[in-house]
């Protein structure tokens, strides 16, 4: 059985400045299994962002192909690409952007209503996550009434809510003291572990990427596996 879950073939990116052409991808290459943890490692203006956002189908590539879930979307509607990020792609940034008017709970809540799923079975799959990273008693606190690290476990929970094939994390820990890191990167990796969720982190702490499943790193546009 194939459990591969996310392939990026020969990705392109490219942007125009004046009359200057940047290359930020060059036949970037990655495929991710279910479950598998993979960090990637690249100083600042590689392209580690452009990848994410690529592969989240933020983002369109200028050749090349992404692979979600085994289906191919570069030929995919708006419509069609947007759906399958909801259902699909999971995402979590240096900043958590929680919505700051609602609690924990109803943050993880929202998206999904959003996919259409009922709200008692919303809260109790939110319930269930929240309680996993360790915030049953803080489901009811407001982004405020939280710490950075238990705003961050939110915004992963949110990332999960909608069971996604795939997680992408952008510096997830990049805004948090180390010992707060570390106890959310753990949380993070038994959450990946226990849902076979596929997750590319990128990230600048070595420390956290050597406990990660694999490391890549971004060179010339290609992604380059490490030791």
């Amino acid at each position: 059985m194939n459990d591969e879950v996310l392939r990026l073939e020969a990705i392109e990116r490219r942007y125009g400045r004046g009359d200057t052409t940047i290359e930020v991808l060059n036949g970037a290459a990655l495929s991710l299994k279910a479950g598998e943890s993979v960090a990637l490692i690249a100083p600042s203006g590689a392209g580690k962002s452009t990848l994410l956002h690529v592969a989240g189908l933020l983002e369109h590539q200028d050749a090349g192909e992404v692979h979600v879930g085994g289906q191919a979307t570069s030929a995919m509607s708006d419509e069609r690409r947007t759906a399958l990020r909801r259902s699909e792609i999971g995402f979590v940034y240096q900043f958590h952007h929680l919505l700051p008017e609602f609690s924990a709970l109803e943050n993880v809540v929202l998206p999904q209503l959003i996919a259409g799923l009922k709200r008692g079975e919303a809260a109790a799959r939110a319930r269930e996550l929240l309680g996993f990273l360790g915030l049953a008693a803080r489901e009811t606190h407001r982004p405020a009434e939280l710490s950075g690290g238990e705003q961050q476990r939110v915004a992963i929970a949110r990332a999960l809510a909608n069971a996604p094939r795939v997680l992408l994390a952008d510096e997830p820990t990049g805004n948090l003291d180390p010992k707060t890191a570390d106890h959310v990167f753990d949380t993070l990796a038994a959450l990946v572990k226990a849902s076979r969720v596929a997750a590319l982190v990128a990230t600048h702490n070595l420390d956290l990427a050597a406990r990660m499943d694999r490391r890549v790193t971004l060179r010339e546009g290609r992604v380059t596996e490490m030791g």
